[in-house]
């Protein structure tokens, strides 16, 4: 799984220069930062290491401008794939500015070096001994002893090498872990044959249909296909088997291909599996200003990883939640919204409450008892994006997703 990144911000080519080279991608993320990315940002970034299992390890921290230590606040871990490391993907899958607004820290480890001299996270069951569970165990201990973090919310993700730990990780560290996320990842069979969480652990799994590194439809003996992995982790958490299928609006027809997202609620504790279906989407993190094939850009990865994790906590659902299937569905037209967007139903329980929050999980719009439907929104000052609106009914919540043209 060589993850070797040849660096674009949209459609712009920055190089085509590889990325292996520490100095060069340095040289290139802080061009990208200053010019395109991060204008504006206020940041710290804490290089650091720490002993663990014998080996000195290293990750990088990213402390958003919000962070004060007065109030507890979640962590995300945040992995690389294979031959990448800690600083490509902390600018691949960018958490940053979602950080910045939500108040989390991201940290990005390293992983340890193979027999090739790639980066490599020690979670196919291939012999090797580098015990990367027991690493990211000690990281949490170690920055918690540092900083105000939250023990109920802390989340994985990663991709390609890394997607694969955070399963590694919701197998047998869930009882730190609330919550992970995979972005081109997988598990072997053995791992997964072999996995017994003690907890329900929400999952999202994201990946491309035309991925020929980590293929869709899995490899024998090595990679489990993306169909039997969610429907795994739908059995583990005591999901509904039947999803709620939709199709993400298509807002870049130029990026080569189409997003499926479905959602298998219902499960113990309120947990659920997520799955972003890439129709034609290859070994790539959607929404990254990086393309490096082809990259979804209707939607953001990081966005819907940190809006999915903010709804757990380790002890369940932060909030109750209730099986779609088992209510009168909502729209919400014209989607992508113009000046105003209605909202509509046929079903006549009364609406108690309507919030509108951005890609960012902040919150932009709150009607209390909105009265008869439809329920007319006006969009006029809306800035371009995704919006996840939530509607009460009965103590039942509904979820749609408007874009902002």
């Amino acid at each position: 799984m060589s993850f070797n990144i040849k660096l674009f911000a949209g459609n712009i080519v920055i190089t085509p220069f590889l990325c292996n080279d520490i100095s060069m991608i340095r040289y290139l993320c802080t061009v990208f930062a200053l010019g395109i990315a991060t204008a504006g940002i206020a940041q710290t970034d804490i290089v650091g290491t720490i002993q663990s299992g014998g080996l000195t390890r290293e990750y990088r921290l990213y402390k958003p401008a919000a962070y004060t230590g007065n109030t507890a606040v979640p962590l995300v871990i945040n992995m690389h794939g294979y031959s990448s490391n800690n600083l490509e993907q902390e600018f691949y899958g960018d958490f940053r500015g979602i950080a910045d607004t939500a108040n989390f820290l991201v940290v990005h480890p390293n992983g340890t070096f193979d027999n090739q001299g790639q980066r490599f996270w020690n979670t196919f069951g291939n012999g090797a001994t580098v015990d990367d569970v027991g690493f990211i165990r000690d990281l949490i201990d170690t920055l918690s002893a540092s900083f105000n973090i939250d023990p109920q919310r802390i989340y994985a993700t990663g991709m390609s090498n890394g997607g694969f730990m955070s399963y590694s990780l919701a197998c047998e560290l869930n009882e730190r872990i609330a919550a992970i996320a995979s972005v081109t990842g997988s598990m072997s069979p053995f791992k997964l044959a072999t996995c017994n969480p003690a907890r329900p652990v929400p999952v999202m799994e994201i990946h491309g249909t035309a991925d020929n590194v980590v293929p869709y439809n899995g490899i024998p003996l090595s990679m489990v296909a993306t169909a039997d992995l969610v429907n795994a982790w739908v059995e583990f958490n005591n999901c509904n088997t039947t999803p709620v299928v939709s199709n993400v609006p298509d807002i870049n027809a130029s990026d080569g291909c189409t997003a499926e997202h479905s959602v298998y609620s219902g499960g113990d504790a309120g947990s659920t599996v997520e799955h972003y279906k890439i129709i034609g989407g290859g070994h790539t993190w959607p929404g990254s200003f990086f393309i490096i094939g082809v990259t979804n850009q209707d939607f953001s990865a990081s966005k819907e990883i940190w809006r999915f994790f903010s709804q757990y906590t380790l002890s369940g659902a932060t909030t109750a939640t209730t099986s779609p299937q088992a209510q009168v569905a909502w729209t919400a037209a014209p989607n992508p919204a113009g000046d105003f967007v209605l909202l509509q139903t046929a079903g006549q329980e009364p609406v108690q409450n309507i919030q509108v929050r951005n890609a960012a999980g902040q919150l932009q719009f709150n009607l209390q008892q909105p009265g008869s439907t439809p329920v007319r929104l006006e969009t006029s000052g809306w800035a371009p994006g995704l919006y996840l609106i939530s509607i009460e009914q009965s103590g039942k919540r509904q979820y749609l997703k408007v874009v902002k043209g």
